[in-house]
Parts: C-alpha cells; structure tokens; sequence
C-alpha cells in the first residue's frame, strides 16, 4: 500500500517507507544511502541528527517516538528505521524489542 506521505493515511508497507527515508537521507547528506548502512558509524549522521530524523518519522508517518524507542540504535540503518515505523504504526508503541 502507498502512501501520500500525510500522517494519518492508510499505513505504508516496508518498501514505501523504506524508499521515503532513503530519498530523505541521501538529500540531506549528499551521499547514496544502502539499507543496511550505518549512518552514524559511517559519520554520515550525527546524534543531533538523530533527533531530525526522530521528528521527520513522527511527522511524515503519524507515529510517536518516546521512552525506549529513543536509542540510537533504532536509528542507525534505513532498515531498523523502517522496522520502528512499522511496528509504532501497528502496535500502538510497544516497548522496542532490539
């Protein structure tokens, strides 16, 4: 399923999100972005962009980011990010499982 990139509309499969976060990551860092890449090992990203992408995912998908979903690790690859979006999308922000 597609989605139009407004928060509230039918929830997007992993491929859309996935494909969104990629286009939004390589226009801010200039750099192709690979699914599995480390962005902040990398030194593509840095902790304060963390809290960028935190407020991009919230706003873009609809979702709230608190508690235990606020590590770095759940931010660091385009894949950990698509698979937080999903699972607050669908489980109503249950606990992070990583």
């Amino acid at each position: 399923m597609t989605t139009n990139g407004t928060a509230g509309t039918a929830s997007p499969d992993a491929a859309d999100v996935q494909k969104e976060l990629i286009v939004f990551l390589e226009a801010k860092t200039n750099q192709p972005i690979a699914p599995d890449q480390d962005i902040f090992a990398e030194g593509l990203a840095t902790s304060l962009f963390a809290m960028e992408l935190v407020v991009h995912l919230e706003t873009v998908h609809g979702i709230e980011i608190e508690g235990p979903d606020l590590r770095l690790a759940n931010f660091s690859t385009v894949e950990k990010m698509v698979a937080l979006t999903l699972r607050l999308k669908g489980a109503g922000g249950a606990e992070s499982r990583d």
